[in-house]
């Protein structure tokens, strides 16, 4: 009796704590511990067609009290607007102290600003990648908390392959491989998404599925090429940044692919969405809309080109088209299924940043914030000097660096790309920034060091001023808005126009792979052979002269808050390099394909250059010197562990970034790089080093089966520093 009783009194509470819950939730959408699709199959019950329509475009559901994600550009910090021009504020602003930043007015318009994803690639570090990641989600959140304005979907990373350095927007990629580009796309994901197991920090979208590496003629050129290489290239990167980083949105790109557009093309459900399981937003670009009619000629008018583009499973429409779908939908060229369908992603991904609820539960929901923002506290610069000085490449030194300060006293400055850091397009808006000549000036202060700067060889004065010093800095490269170097310019250039034919960005590709300031170095060299050139650039030059006659050459990427500091910490020492490059540089256009031409097999990359390079991929050097050996190749399971010793021969600390690249039997690539990793190692030390290939990553695309599959037989390991750099070798058959 008394077991019955407690049986009863138990269903009582539970009919009375259901009872309660449902009141507490007006709708069972907002109730946070129902599933997932039962939230939002009740959410898309109560909307009507023009709410569903809205939210393609990004918008919430305002009715319901469902707020917009928002969204924002982050390829290398969080864009939040502000002006283009940073030459400006620092040219006018007065220096009182050089390692003192210089201040910008304090608005919600900054973030911190890292260098370009090119830069970001350039470290071969996925920890910076990943912490680059988490500055760029708490600083979304930030700006919405303080704002009320929601800016939660960022569109980045860039998972585009840098397959010819003459493309504009080469600044955004992270390089020419593949597997580098899926590992680094991965980490900077789960840096932007988070840890939780179910709510995310900021939503991802990678950018432009696919083969989107020409500029001219972008909104109607056709890339073409064979399945193997869409699969085991061009889309390699995506797939790491879904099935390792955890993305589910993605941007289609303008151009087409084998002869139909990207946003209309089967892929999108067939393979994003069917097949890897992408239940995020799915964008096109903006205006691809308007430009299937315009451009590609493919759709008749933009309400056929609305149909045909949600058909096809795009979900958020960068473009003006409400009416039009609207229209679509009544008219019968679009059904409201379709629409729901769409919908779906829109709704998920709003569930999945927490906006459908307020519970406790979500990390994300309360961050502590203060009015202190995140990119002015000393946390956030130390990152962001952090990511510059390992973004840092020394593609040549023979011994002229480190400079000593004891022996070296007198410092001439030059170039054009000394005095500023320039803001790129998708860059954020630092609160600070520090010039090349900022850092070198910081980095001597206090001592009997005398530092000064000439911008150009006017009157022959760069000359006089090289002959005086004892050691010469010259800093050059491109303007990341391909902007005239005129004294008191603050205007970008036109859209899709560039002054210089070396330089490119979005809308411009470049047109030459000479640096336009070569000339400068070969003056001042002329003058004092004791020349140090700092190439603060946004994409690979042909600089044969200057390899070949100065003693040393820096590679920076452009943008980053910290350029300056971490350029002459480099310079004087203070920080050992070891960053590496990350597409193959080359001597000459002429070793270039057709631009158009998207085989990679007819001499592009590492994989399939046959030419000599200025600079392999995956080169760059230290100030000290490693020795590898007792390389040992087994299977473990069904991956394969690399496993072998690496020893700091030098006198200072340092790191190495060791290489892994793999011969797989009939495959008609060189090598390809499956595996890497930055390794500390401190002067005289010794390490082990364990890399583990996964046999996903040992796979090739195999056109019979249409699947991936690992060729049977022998497969070479190549262990380096480079990929011209080969230091160990062993074969294990699989």
């Amino acid at each position: 009796m008394k077991n019955l009783r407690n049986a009863f009194m138990a269903v009582v509470s539970l009919l009375a704590a259901t009872s309660l819950l449902a009141q507490t939730y007006e709708y069972p959408f907002q109730n946070p511990e129902l599933p997932d699709d039962e939230r939002i199959d009740n959410l898309l019950s109560l909307m009507t067609l023009e709410e569903k329509i809205a939210t393609f475009s990004g918008a919430g559901v305002p009715r319901l009290g469902v707020p917009s994600p928002g969204s924002s550009e982050a390829i290398h910090g969080l864009v939040r607007g502000g002006s283009t021009d940073l030459e400006g504020f620092v040219r006018n602003s007065q220096l009182e102290n050089a390692r003192t930043p210089r201040r910008m007015p304090r608005t919600l318009v900054n973030s911190t600003a890292f260098p370009q994803g090119y830069g970001l690639g350039e470290t071969w570090d996925r920890e910076i990648l990943k912490m680059v990641g988490e500055v760029m989600a708490v600083e979304a959140r930030y700006h919405s908390w303080k704002t009320g304005r929601n800016c939660l979907v960022l569109w980045a990373p860039n998972a585009d392959l840098g397959r010819d350095p003459r493309w504009g927007r080469t600044e955004e990629c992270f390089g020419e491989d593949p597997f580098l580009v899926g590992e680094l796309s991965a980490e900077e994901i789960k840096g932007m998404q988070g840890d939780d197991p179910k709510y995310w920090c900021t939503a991802t979208v990678m950018k432009h599925f696919l083969a989107n590496s020409n500029e001219d003629g972008r909104t109607y050129t056709s890339s073409d090429f064979d399945e193997a290489l869409f699969r085991d290239y061009y889309s390699y990167g995506f797939w790491k940044g879904v099935v390792k980083g955890g993305s589910r949105s993605l941007m289609t790109a303008y151009n087409k692919y084998n002869g139909i557009p990207c946003s209309t093309n089967d892929f999108v459900h067939e393979i994003l969405i069917d097949e890897w399981g992408m239940d995020g937003q799915i964008l096109n670009d903006g205006s691809a809309l308007s430009l299937l009619v315009s451009d590609h000629k493919w759709a008749a008018d933009k309400k056929e080109a609305v149909a045909m583009t949600v058909e096809a499973g795009i979900t958020r429409i960068l473009d003006r088209f409400a009416d039009e779908m609207l229209a679509a939908v009544n008219e019968g060229l679009l059904s409201e299924e379709t629409v729901d369908r769409n919908t779906r992603h829109n709704l998920r991904t709003i569930l999945r940043l927490g906006l459908l609820d307020d519970s406790d539960a979500n990390p994300y929901k309360e961050m502590g914030f203060t009015d202190v923002a995140p990119w002015e506290t000393d946390a956030n610069k130390a990152k962001a000097l952090l990511a510059a000085q390992k973004s840092v490449v020394l593609l040549k030194n023979e011994g002229i660096l480190p400079l000593d300060r004891n022996k070296v006293k007198k410092i001439a400055v030059f170039g054009n790309r000394a005095e500023a850091v320039l803001k790129d397009w998708y860059g954020a808006l630092p609160a600070y920034t520090v010039s090349a000549l900022d850092g070198i000036r910081a980095a001597v202060e206090g001592t009997d060091v005398e530092v000064r700067f000439q911008k150009w060889d006017s009157d022959g004065e760069a000359q006089k001023l090289a002959q005086w010093a004892d050691v010469a800095i010259v800093c050059v490269g491109n303007h990341p808005m391909t902007s005239p170097d005129w004294k008191n310019e603050r205007i970008q250039a036109p859209w899709g126009e560039g002054n210089v034919a070396g330089d490119g960005r979005e809308a411009v590709d470049r047109r030459s792979l000479e640096l336009e300031t070569e000339d400068l170095v070969k003056v001042v060299w002329k003058a004092n052979p004791n020349t140090v050139v700092a190439l603060i650039s946004s994409f690979p030059y042909a600089i044969d002269w200057t390899q070949d006659n100065v003693p040393a050459i820096i590679h920076m990427a452009q943008s980053g808050q910290e350029l300056g500091n971490a350029l002459a910490d480099v310079i004087f020492g203070d920080y050992n390099p070891a960053g590496r490059t990350t597409q193959t540089w080359v001597r000459d256009i002429l070793d270039l394909p057709n631009m158009l031409d998207y085989d990679i097999r007819n001499g592009r990359t590492y994989m399939y250059f046959e030419g000599e390079p200025l600079y392999p991929f995956g080169h760059g050097l230290s100030y000290t010197t490693f020795e590898y050996s007792g390389l040992k190749v087994r299977p473990a399971g069904k991956d394969v562990k690399v496993t072998f010793n690496l020893k700091n021969t030098g006198a200072r600390d340092g790191e190495e970034v060791v290489q892994v690249y793999v011969k797989a039997p009939g495959d008609d690539a060189a090598m390809r790089l499956r595996g890497f990793d930055r390794i500390a190692v401190p002067a005289g030390g010794k390490v082990k080093v364990e890399i583990t290939v996964p046999e996903e990553d040992l796979m090739l695309w195999d056109m019979d089966s249409h699947a991936f599959s690992l060729k049977e037989g022998e497969h070479v390991f190549l262990v380096g520093a480079s990929s011209a750099d080969i230091r160990l070798e062993s074969s294990v058959r699989l």
